[in-house]
């Protein structure tokens, strides 16, 4: 499973965006997260010209931070002229200070502290995606405040329950997330956006059903109960919406067994659901926008580990033993498997081609039972060989901990044969940096 720039070299070795994977282990130290810039910068344009070509209104794509965000990707993003959705004073801040427009950022987030509140109205973001009423008052409040209206999206809830983990699940109705459609609470939230809040404007309605989504066809129920609900909202309000955000949760490849539906796919049965419902309704063609995050950075990940020791373990039942192989990262740099039973695949990068005839489980060294890989079919390893962790792009750096006081690792852009470090590896002394001794402990 050889994914965006990724081939095998002359020397056996994985190569990404045109560099040695061996080769950055050695300059750079494992854990490395390598991000193929290339690859997330294809993705990009792909996505956007899928549904532009297929969607005959304007179709606006957001990144969704949340999967993976620091400066360098802010910047990116921006080139891309893709916009940027937040959720955090501190995705807020990195999109700010990498220069990132602020008239293209969404702000999201169920619970936005009035800082947040104000620092989003300060620097002027495009949209805030309210998630409650008690934020759509206090936000139209400090607007006014501030001689200002805001334009604004109500997240609202579709009833929609996808097929994918428990945790990532975010549409159906028992969630924390945005106002529920089928009580009447989303409708009485856009009356009183419209009727009785100077600060705000709003512009359009937002949902989000769930995270990788392999079966688009949940998206295809949830536009049928947001153009429904554009519809009651034009018949009972007179107010015709002009935004329809329909959120993200394209899945990805960990597996090779996986088989996601392409951009270009995914956009035909999207925008041929929407512009079906939309007749039905008799609606206009809205602004159509969405948030893809894994989607677009996923696959162009790859963490590289080095390999220690090898414990054999016998088994009462077949096939009798198991191998152990410990690399020199986990949970603090990839907590997913923990959290979600996430899978991956990986190789032996140093020898990339050999045959995967050896089953190994890959073992993180935290003082934890913190498997990153059960039963995975792998081929001969040796201490000081690499492993490289496929499709780790998304939600590893962004969830990387100090667990243990583990320092986070180093990321590296790749692209034509040059990597650029764009995180730098902590040091033991950034583990300790935010410490206090108080004078009655101090030695």
């Amino acid at each position: 499973m050889l994914l965006g720039t990724q081939h095998i070299n002359d020397r056996g070795h994985l190569e990404i965006g045109g560099c040695d994977t061996a080769e950055l282990a050695e300059q750079f130290g494992t854990p490395l997260y390598v991000m193929d810039e290339q690859a997330v910068r294809d993705n990009c344009r792909r996505y956007v010209t899928a549904f532009a070509e297929a969607y005959p209104g304007e179709s606006k794509v957001t990144y969704a931070g949340k999967a993976f965000l620091i400066q360098a990707m802010a910047r990116l993003i921006d080139e891309e002229g893709l916009g940027l959705d937040v959720a955090s004073a501190g995705e807020l801040h990195t999109a700010l200070t990498a220069g990132f427009p602020a008239e293209r950022i969404l702000m999201h987030g169920n619970n936005k502290s009035d800082a947040e509140l104000a620092m989003g109205l300060d620097a002027g973001i495009g949209r805030f995606v309210v998630d409650n009423f008690f934020e759509l008052r206090r936000l139209s409040a400090m607007a006014v405040a501030r001689g200002k209206r805001q334009p604004i999206l109500i997240r609202v809830t579709p009833g929609i329950d996808p097929k994918t983990h428990r945790r990532i699940r975010t549409g159906q109705e028992d969630t924390k997330f945005g106002i529920n459609i089928s009580e009447g609470s989303a409708l009485a939230a856009v009356t009183e956006a419209l009727r009785d809040l100077p600060g705000v404007e709003l512009t359009g309605i937002h949902c989000h059903i769930g995270s990788q989504l392999l079966d688009p066809h949940t998206h295809e129920q949830a536009i049928e109960v947001m153009c429904a609900f554009l519809a009651e909202i034009k018949k009972t309000t007179g107010f015709t919406v002009a935004d329809l955000d329909i959120g993200g949760g394209l899945g990805v490849r960990y597996l090779e067994s996986q088989d996601p539906p392409s951009y270009e796919e995914f956009a035909k049965l999207i925008v041929g659901r929407l512009l079906s419902e939309l007749k039905k309704h008799d609606l206009p063609l809205p602004r159509l926008w969405q948030e893809p995050g894994r989607t677009l950075v996923a696959e162009a990940g790859t963490t590289l580990y080095t390999i220690g020791h090898t414990k054999r373990v016998l088994l009462p039942d077949a096939p009798g033993e198991r191998f152990y192989v410990s690399v020199d990262g986990g949970m603090s740099d990839n907590p997913r498997p923990q959290l979600y039973d996430a899978v991956y695949s990986a190789m032996v990068a140093n020898r990339a081609g050999q045959p995967k005839d050896k089953t190994v489980t890959i073992a993180g060294k935290h003082c934890e039972t913190d498997i990153l890989i059960w039963d995975l079919p792998l081929g001969d390893t040796d201490a000081g060989d690499l492993l490289a962790v496929q499709t780790t792009g998304a939600y590893n750096q962004a969830m990387a901990s100090n667990y243990n006081r583990f320092t986070r690792p180093a990321v590296v852009f790749v692209r034509n044969g040059t990597a650029d470090v764009v995180v730098e590896r902590e040091t033991l002394d950034d583990v300790i940096r935010q410490d206090r001794l108080p004078a009655r402990l101090r030695k």
